[in-house]
């Protein structure tokens, strides 16, 4: 097993991107949950009148959301770059094993890269409902949601791939490591909810018991983005 160091600065900025990329998305939920934003592709006539009749709040919870995909893209390219430094130096961060820190970072950015597909495809939705009884505005529409929503599903399970790989390979107490574990069986379960519902698709329900599972994935993000901002 080899070791490396990453350094300290570094470090803080990883967990001041992450904390960046928690935040936006709990945000952007707290949009979307109350305003009822949910969007279902079993009815686009509805998901078009919901964000043609409440645009603002839709515009405002997707710029959160993108700013959260990329933050979280970013962070993985943190985590994934080279250490650099000698083993126990002063005002380094060890890294016991780099190869799935390497992964963990590489699954971080993908997660991130999938989740902005999603809010383009989002993105797309807005436009779609400024004309909403176009003929072909409904069936576009479905195809726009099903995209979003199991690219949004891939996010997903790449994250918790990342969880699971952070977990193994980033230096941490051992509670910590066992809670990490813990939350990455969490948002599985939340991954695995949209192919129980064969052809029908989540309901809104279902995805709001789906953000609920994946809280102690970004609640465990959290936490570990405090301990490296703590790093001096």
């Amino acid at each position: 097993m080899t070791s490396m160091t990453v350094p300290a600065p570094r470090a803080r900025l990883t967990g001041a991107v992450l904390l960046t990329s928690l935040a936006a998305m709990i945000a952007s939920a707290a949009i979307v949950v109350p305003s009822g934003l949910t969007l279902s592709p079993a009815d686009p006539g509805a998901a078009l009148a919901a964000v043609g009749g409440r645009i603002g709040p839709h515009l405002t919870e997707l710029a959160l959301d993108v700013l959260g995909w990329l933050s979280l893209t970013a962070t993985g390219l943190l985590i994934a770059a080279p250490p650099t430094g000698t083993a126990g130096s002063d005002g380094t961060v060890v890294t016991a094993r780099p190869h799935l820190v390497t992964l963990a970072g590489g699954l971080l950015a993908a997660a991130g890269l999938a989740g902005l597909l999603h809010d383009a495809g989002n993105l797309a939705l807005t436009q779609l409902a400024a004309a909403p009884a176009a003929p072909s505005a409904a069936t576009v529409a479905s195809a726009v949601l099903l995209t979003a929503k199991w690219t949004v599903n891939l996010a997903g399970l790449l994250w918790v791939a990342a969880t699971a790989a952070t977990a193994a390979g980033v230096p941490m107490p051992a509670g910590l490591r066992i809670t990490g574990a813990v939350a990455a069986l969490s948002g599985l379960a939340a991954v695995a909810l949209p192919w129980t519902t064969g052809s029908g698709g989540p309901t809104p329900a279902m995805e709001q018991l789906g953000y609920a599972l994946h809280l102690p994935v970004m609640i465990w993000y959290g936490a570990l983005a405090w301990r490296m901002l703590r790093k001096t």
